[in-house]
């Protein structure tokens, strides 16, 4: 996954797939969603980030379940 950010534009763009992009469907005010011939998300686009999506901070945390904590925390 790859977030990128224009600045000029105010556009925050989330790549979750290289897939060639069939569709874009408008989910909501100035959000988009890109498919593959599939329906697979191949990206979303979101314009007017700072105000719509809160873009002044980003982060990135991935979240274990329950078991697989405890699996890794078995050395499993």
């Amino acid at each position: 996954m790859r977030v990128k950010y224009f600045s000029d534009t105010d556009t925050a763009l989330v790549e979750f797939a290289e897939n060639p992009v069939a569709e874009t469907r408008e989910i909501g005010e100035n959000i988009y969603v890109d498919l593959d011939r599939d329906g697979n998300l191949v990206s979303m686009t979101i314009e007017h980030a700072r105000s719509n999506a809160q873009l002044q901070e980003f982060s990135y945390q991935e979240v274990l379940s329950p078991s697989r904590d405890a699996r890794a925390e078995q050395g499993a």
